[in-house]
């Protein structure tokens, strides 16, 4: 197995890299060869590389979590960057695409052994697959063991595994807004976006590359996930029931004639802005990544599960969340070993406070996690 990076002797900050793997071997049975990871690194390793840190991206996120070199904005910069909790003049910052995702890392659509797009021949990868190719990648850069694995969401979920995947190569894990495992409602949630993808009329069982791309399919995905992402309160404070002007919900001869709410209009918005980033198949192939998120699988109880995790826990939610309940985050506290509180994000919003909100807890990660 031949692993190669493609990285410079002092890479910029925040620009994407790509380091090939070799082969994986996958939970559910597959295989690929060849697997190429995207990353972007903030920071400088130290000597002993005793200062890296893992940050994990959500289910449609990219690898740019800071600006670093570049003007972009990253997705993540109350947390991360020069004087932020995870500062980067001081830890050396890794965020790495997981497999099956579209911006960069190999996904369904990048090129099979044959030449083309993977498509409907795309594996089924889970959590923990993404985490054995990014313990590849951390021995190609060098780093025997993370200081620190923090995501949120889905990004959570792949901290979470890692801690107990390697848990002699982690060494602190904040895990925000997520359990142990998707019940079976984010299952039911999750279901309905593949679906709506599934079957519009583009999507060719996977294989429209070349062809139109299922974007109302996708779009539809966005919206029915973003209406989990938000709370009810934060919808009806924002929008209620007014109208999107000058269109008129409820004046119109036919019911295809009407107009939109304003909150239908911000949900068109959402789908519309997705589709211009994301690949239909690589929602679909993280989705049900996510859905295969369970610690206990193969592990025993949730106490034996995360019995072998010998890193520092950091575990957070948000009050309002109604994707992932504070409830699993207070479930997964009481299982892990020691006594780990919970912090908690107060915001109206919903699940997303755990991007938009998370300086709140900076105090807490500086004092209590990173240190």
């Amino acid at each position: 197995m031949t692993i190669t990076v493609s990285r410079t002797a002092v890479p910029e900050n925040g620009v994407v890299q790509f380091a090939t793997i070799g082969g994986l071997e996958l939970e559910a049975g597959g295989f690929l060869p060849d697997v190429t990871l995207a990353y972007e690194t903030w920071g400088t390793l130290n000597h002993d590389a005793s200062n890296a840190i893992l940050i994990e991206h959500a289910l449609t996120g990219s690898t740019h979590v800071t600006r670093g070199d570049t003007d972009e904005p990253g997705w993540w910069e109350q947390l991360a960057g020069p004087g932020a909790p995870v500062d980067t003049d001081r830890f050396f910052v890794v965020s790495v695409n997981i497999v099956g995702g579209c911006y960069g890392s190999t996904g369904p659509s990048s090129p099979a052994p044959d030449g083309k797009p993977w498509g409907s021949r795309f594996p089924l990868v889970t959590l923990r697959d993404s985490t054995v190719a990014e313990a590849r990648l951390a021995d190609l850069l060098g780093i025997q063991s993370w200081f620190a694995v923090l995501g949120g969401s889905m990004g959570g979920a792949r901290a979470l595994e890692w801690a107990l995947t390697y848990p002699e190569r982690v060494e602190r894990c904040a895990v925000v807004s997520i359990g142990a495992a998707s019940t079976a409602e984010q299952i039911a949630f999750a279901q309905a976006q593949t679906l709506a993808i599934r079957q519009d009329a583009n999507f060719n069982n996977g294989d429209y590359y070349g062809g139109p791309s299922p974007e109302d399919g996708l779009a539809l995905a966005r919206r029915i996930a973003h209406i989990t992402y938000r709370s009810a309160r934060e919808l009806d404070g924002r929008f209620g029931r007014l109208a999107q002007a000058p269109e008129t919900p409820f004046q119109a001869p036919a019911l295809g004639d009407r107009g939109r709410y304003q909150v239908e209009s911000y949900l068109d918005h959402q789908g519309n802005k997705l589709v211009q980033r994301f690949d239909a198949n690589s929602y679909i192939a993280i989705t049900e990544a996510l859905m295969s998120h369970d610690v206990c699988r193969g592990r025993g109880s949730l106490d034996e599960a995360l019995a072998t995790a010998t890193a520092r826990f950091f575990v957070a939610a948000v009050d309002s969340d109604r994707l992932y309940f504070p409830s699993q985050s207070h479930e997964l506290a009481a299982a892990l070993p020691g006594d780990v509180d919970v912090h908690i994000i107060e915001c109206p919003i919903g699940h997303d406070g755990f991007l938009t909100e998370i300086g709140q807890l900076g105090s807490q990660l500086r004092t209590t996690f990173l240190v």
